[in-house]
């Protein structure tokens, strides 16, 4: 099975949950074929030189021959390259796993944070995510909560 791990890189938090994600998953299926964008030296070396049409179509080769895409949307807002990867990779309607961690997701049944969102709409509890990528994500894929699941979901598909 061939995969490819989106999520950002530029920071030190997402280039560590991609190393762990990455190790937890070649752990779990070793005869996975994982593309993981930061290791992609020749594109993504910063010292060195990229132009936006050599990454785009290194990604773009890489996201074609995939046959899962495991994404990370975690964050103030989805990466904006994580998003334009998972619409990519939706129009060739394979599955997507989507790892969406953030703890703001609990207490979703908790009446008083509903409540004081009901009463003052700058009360909110929860997080935002665009609905048009969350809708491309589940037309063939689902959202876990933890790396574990990605995991789960992976072995499913295996």
């Amino acid at each position: 099975m061939k995969a490819y791990l989106a999520n950002g890189l530029f920071s030190i938090g997402d280039r560590y949950v991609n190393e762990v994600l990455a190790a937890k998953i070649r752990e779990a299926v070793p005869t996975i074929d994982l593309y993981v964008p930061q290791e992609n030296g020749a594109i993504n070396d910063k010292n060195s030189y990229a132009n936006s049409l050599a990454i785009a179509e290194a990604d773009l080769a890489s996201l074609q021959v995939s046959d899962v895409l495991i994404a990370v949307i975690d964050g103030i807002e989805i990466d904006s390259g994580v998003a334009a990867e998972i619409g990519a990779f939706s129009m060739l309607n394979r599955p997507i796993i989507a790892l969406f961690s953030d703890v703001r997701q609990l207490g979703r049944t908790n009446t008083k944070k509903i409540d004081a969102l009901i009463e003052d709409g700058t009360e909110n509890q929860f997080i935002y995510r665009n609905l048009f990528v969350v809708g491309l994500i589940k037309r063939n894929g689902k959202i876990v909560a933890t790396m574990d699941e990605v995991v789960e979901q992976l072995l499913l598909l295996a």
